[in-house]
C-alpha cells in the first residue's frame, strides 16, 4: 500500500470515529446534527439552560454593585444605629437554615422529576415554598421592626445600603416563591412536558443562586455587622 493510499485510510478512519466534527451523516447519507455530542446546534433543554446562565450572571452583576455601595457605605451611619446594636444574629441564623434547607428540597425535587413521579416532585416544591416563604416573613418581620425603631432607609446611608441590597434579594424571593406556585400549577395541569421541565430547572438554579447570594450577605453583611 502506498503511503497517500495509507494516509487516506487514515483519514477516513479518524473522520468517521470523529464525535464531534459538525454535519456528520448517517448511512442512509441523511444529515443529522443532535446536540449529544455529534456536533450541531445543542438540544433546546441546553440552549434555554445557557441563556438562564447569562440572565443569572447579568443578575449577580446588579448585585454585586449593591455589595458594593454597601461596603462603602458600611460606616456611614450619620450617628444613627449600627449593624452590631439592630441586627439580631439568632434571627438571621434562622433564616440561613431555612433558606439553605429550601435549596435541599429544591434538589430532592428536581431528582423527583428525572423519576417523573409527580407526587414526589410536588410535595418536595411544597416544601421548598414553604421554607422559602417562612425566610421571606422573618425577613419582612426584620424590616418592620427596624423601622418602628426609627431605623429606616432614611436615617443614613448605611442603612440604605442594607435595606437596598437585603430587600432586592428579599424581592427576588418573593418572585421566585411566584413562579414556584407557577410551576406546581402548570405540572399539576400538563405534567412532565419538555417545556415545564425546562422551566423546573430553570427555577432550580434561580433559586441556588439567591441561595449563594445569601451566604454572602450572611457572612458579609450580618457577620462582619455584629463583630467588634
Amino acid at each position: 500500500m502506498s503511503d497517500h493510499a495509507f494516509s487516506s485510510v487514515i483519514t477516513a478512519g479518524t473522520r468517521t470515529r470523529d464525535p464531534y466534527r459538525l454535519d456528520r451523516a448517517d448511512r442512509h447519507g441523511a444529515r443529522s446534527a443532535t446536540g449529544h455530542g455529534e456536533g450541531g446546534p445543542a438540544s433546546k433543554f441546553v440552549t434555554v439552560a445557557y441563556g438562564f446562565w447569562i440572565f443569572l450572571l447579568s443578575d449577580i452583576i446588579i448585585f454585586s454593585a449593591f455589595f458594593a455601595a454597601y461596603a462603602v457605605l458600611a460606616k456611614a451611619t450619620a450617628g444613627g444605629p449600627t449593624g452590631k446594636e439592630l441586627f439580631e444574629p439568632t434571627r438571621v441564623a434562622v433564616q440561613t437554615g431555612l433558606l439553605l434547607t429550601s435549596s435541599f428540597t429544591g434538589g430532592l425535587a428536581t431528582l423527583a422529576t428525572h423519576r417523573r413521579s409527580i407526587a414526589a416532585t410536588q410535595f418536595w416544591l411544597l416544601v421548598t415554598g414553604l421554607l422559602g416563604a417562612a425566610f421571606l416573613f422573618l425577613e419582612v418581620q426584620e424590616f418592620a421592626a427596624m423601622i418602628a425603631e426609627q431605623a429606616g432607609p432614611s436615617r443614613s446611608a448605611f442603612l440604605s445600603a442594607f435595606f437596598a441590597l437585603v430587600g432586592c434579594h428579599g424581592t427576588h424571593v418573593g418572585l421566585g416563591l411566584l413562579w414556584l406556585g407557577t410551576m406546581m400549577a402548570q405540572l399539576w395541569v400538563k405534567g412532565f412536558r419538555p417545556d415545564t421541565l425546562r422551566r423546573l430547572h430553570c427555577f432550580g438554579l434561580f433559586w441556588h443562586a439567591l441561595d449563594i447570594i445569601w451566604v454572602a450577605i450572611f457572612t458579609l453583611v450580618y457577620l462582619l455587622g455584629v463583630s467588634p
